[in-house]
């Protein structure tokens, strides 16, 4: 189990700084892109990219340490880190769309008071902003898929800022070709799209926010999960039944306990052959378990001597 957390710890990690060094070399051209292109759009999405940069460098850290195994002063482990990283990463995400959303309405209403100062963006930029939605898509979708694969949520928030990478510098692009095609009189389109899309960065932020939070907190794991692992508990022999099963996620991992009821005239040592082996069944499951705790109870009335 130590060799499977590390190796999906170091699996994860790598997939994580490699997004970094992408996000920070388009973050690096989408500015200067930006600044010299006179698009107010790709600056603000080039910024967004920049802190993007700090926030994964932090999940990286993150699941590095998250892939340490127990140790005396850890006992359970050190995935918690790794829960406190999603919320960190969602909370970036909460503030990157809230800072484009401003940025976008503070254009706005500079264009409103003074629009023949504002210059029109160059064609060019679209260039730059059709290679960074292509990168930042296909950054999504290896992160989220693998950030499924091994179990963590801090990759999956990491995901959704590329992905929200994707659709502000999408925004930006259609607004920018509007403008380019329509003129002054349509300068800015590509600020309202911005706004549009800052609503669906906000709300995927607060899906992280909520699904981080719940497991620094220990939120029972889904229902259909805790139905596996007591199905899997009763096929062990001598087993009657099986119930109030809980189950938490501790980073790459998840930990659970259950209650089994065994016939009440079997011995201790019988007794305790059973918990091993339903622990045992369920640590070879593939269900990502790093413990199971097992309560025995009696089956009926136990006859007195």
């Amino acid at each position: 189990m130590e060799h499977t957390l590390r190796e999906r710890s170091r699996q994860g990690s790598a997939l994580v700084l490699y997004g970094v060094v992408t996000n920070a070399t388009l973050a690096v051209i989408k500015v200067f892109g930006g600044a010299w292109g006179h698009s107010n759009a790709l600056l603000a999405d080039g910024l967004e990219s920049s802190l993007d940069v700090v926030s994964s460098v932090l999940i990286w850290g993150a699941l590095v340490y998250a892939g340490k195994p127990p140790d005396a002063e850890h006992p359970y482990g050190h995935g918690k880190l790794e829960s406190l990283a999603a919320v960190v990463g969602a909370i970036f995400l909460l503030g990157a769309g809230t800072s484009v959303a401003v940025h976008s309405g503070m254009d706005l209403w500079a264009m409103h008071e003074n629009r023949s100062s504002m210059p029109m963006p160059q064609p060019w930029t679209l260039i730059v902003l059709a290679v960074a939605i292509g990168a930042k898509e296909v950054l999504f979708r290896i992160l989220m898929q693998a950030g499924r694969r091994i179990g963590s949520t801090a990759m999956q928030a990491d995901a959704w800022h590329h992905r929200s990478d994707v659709i502000t510098s999408l925004a930006a692009f259609f607004g920018i070709s509007i403008a380019l095609v329509g003129g002054s009189k349509w300068q800015g389109a590509d600020n309202w799209a911005a706004l549009f899309s800052c609503a669906i960065i906000l709300r995927n932020g607060f899906g992280m926010l909520r699904q981080g939070v719940g497991e620094v907190i220990d939120e029972q794991v889904s229902p259909a999960l805790a139905g596996q692992i007591l199905e899997i508990a009763c096929a062990v022999p001598d087993v009657s039944s099986a119930e109030k099963c809980r189950v938490r996620k501790s980073g790459l991992t998840l930990i659970a306990d259950l209650h089994v009821r065994v016939p009440g005239h079997l011995t201790v040592h019988r007794g305790h052959e059973i918990s091993h082996e339903v622990k045992d069944r369920l640590m070879d499951a593939g269900l990502h378990l790093s413990d199971v705790t097992v309560h025995l109870e009696p089956d009926g009335e136990v006859e007195e001597s």
